[in-house]
């Protein structure tokens, strides 16, 4: 009997630490043989124990290489020259791909064959390894990036009272029970590469440019952010009625919510492009990539029909209170304009989703929301107390608007733009007074 090594056939004089390279290759490929006991030139060496290194090798595969490939390993051992070797034929895996427990899903980790050698796989062949054996459904997939954080998940989850450990994580669908990263996982880490761009316009079309932000970071980190983004351009501005004041938003702040959920929740997260939020005068629009699910008409969404793409991204939502439940939101954004005399408007293509929201300020003859001029509520108050104290600290404005500290550094800033106040000071001693 003659050894030689080839694409399939692998030569090893005693069990060697790289071993676990050229089985994790012969399974991320088309299968292949090892034999124990030949040097690599062909000579028989042999194996005084083949027993004891058989055992070897299956302890080795089963505990050093991730998913369970013991099923998929058939040991013999044969004699070549009145001297014993043992021939371990290695199937292709079902779970591809295959990697190194200690090295995990990444290059380093997962080993192909070329040529006579084990080498390390491309991300592009570990991404199409998981398509191929995993299927479509993006969420559930491995996910091909594992050095992953959670901070701003954790924070939501905690926020909450409910746990965040490797347990909740692998109920979830974060992870799966060999604790490896799916895409869901991937969503809800600082590392999520899926991101949204929004933009501000002069006017009703895209001519010009008043402000654009690309968002980045875990969903819960992107959903916090751009909330923020409109709801700092979400102004109020006042109608009078006899002797009776009425404030009211450019936008309900409850369809705003909802459209934002629904980009986030709905989207196709195995296309690589952004998602769109541009703000208008007269109107916000949210595109999502990717259009309705396969048998669902856009008559269906307005219904209060919803079959989700993503379940069980929806369900992390659910769980966080962040929807009270499934196909409610597009029925929520038309009931927060009722009685308005405006209706929210959806479009659907193959690819894109879009909700469009008409701001009822404009509609109502008000002065825009970015024409120089109008001051809005917000800005009335704030002008008003550094009228009244001289000056005022960003932490005074906080307070009295009850909003965030990125908002009122945005809102202190377009005041600035705008003329109406001017910075004075450094550091702790920074303060806003009227010019």
């Amino acid at each position: 009997m003659t050894f030689q090594e080839s694409e399939t056939v692998e030569l090893k004089e005693i069990v060697v630490e790289d071993i676990k390279k050229t089985i994790v290759a012969f399974a991320n490929g088309k299968g292949g043989k090892l034999y124990i006991g030949v040097q690599n030139d062909g000579t028989v060496s042999g194996l005084d124990d083949p027993d004891r290194t058989s055992l070897q090798i299956s302890n080795m595969v089963r505990d050093a290489i991730k998913p369970d490939l013991t099923m998929f390993l058939h040991y013999e051992t044969i004699t070549v020259d009145e001297k014993k070797i043992v021939a371990i034929d290695i199937q292709q895996g079902t779970e591809r791909p295959y990697y190194i427990a200690k090295k995990g899903l990444r290059p380093e980790g997962v080993y192909v064959r070329q040529g006579y050698s084990s080498v390390p796989a491309t991300s592009t062949m570990i991404r199409d390894m998981i398509k191929e054996t995993d299927g479509d459904h993006f969420e559930e997939m491995r996910s091909v990036e594992q050095n992953l954080t959670f901070e701003k998940a954790k924070k939501e989850f905690a926020d909450r009272n409910i746990k965040f450990l490797q347990a909740q994580m692998k109920t979830l669908g974060i992870m799966t029970q060999d604790g490896i990263y799916t895409n869901l996982g991937l969503l809800l880490s600082d590392q999520c590469m899926h991101t949204i761009k929004a933009a501000v316009f002069e006017g009703t079309n895209q001519n010009q440019f008043k402000d654009r932000k690309e968002f980045v970071g875990s969903l819960f980190q992107q959903m916090e952010d751009v909330y923020d983004f409109i709801d700092f351009r979400n102004q109020t501005h006042s109608t009078f009625e006899k002797l009776h004041r009425i404030d009211r938003r450019d936008y309900p702040e409850i369809a705003v919510r909802e459209a934002l959920l629904n980009l986030l929740i709905h989207r196709e997260y195995s296309f690589r492009a952004s998602s769109f939020i541009s703000i208008y005068t007269d109107r916000i629009e949210f595109t999502s990539i990717g259009g309705l699910v396969s048998g669902v008409t856009l008559k269906d969404v307005t219904m209060g029909l919803s079959v989700c793409r993503n379940v069980k991204l929806a369900n992390v939502f659910y769980r966080l209170e962040l929807i009270e439940a499934y196909g409610t939101g597009i029925l929520k954004i038309m009931d927060a304009y009722e009685g308005t005399g405006l209706v929210p408007k959806m479009e659907t293509s193959e690819h894109a989703f879009k909700v469009i929201l008409p701001n009822l300020n404009v509609a109502r003859g008000q002065e825009g929301p970015y024409d120089q001029g109008s001051q809005s509520i917000e800005e009335e108050k704030v002008l008003a107390l550094a009228k009244e104290q001289g000056s005022v600290t960003r932490k005074e404005v906080e307070i009295l608007l009850g909003i965030s500290q990125t908002t009122c550094a945005r809102l202190l800033r377009q005041m600035i733009g705008d003329g109406l106040i001017v910075l004075e000071g450094k550091g702790k001693n920074t303060h806003y007074r009227l010019p």
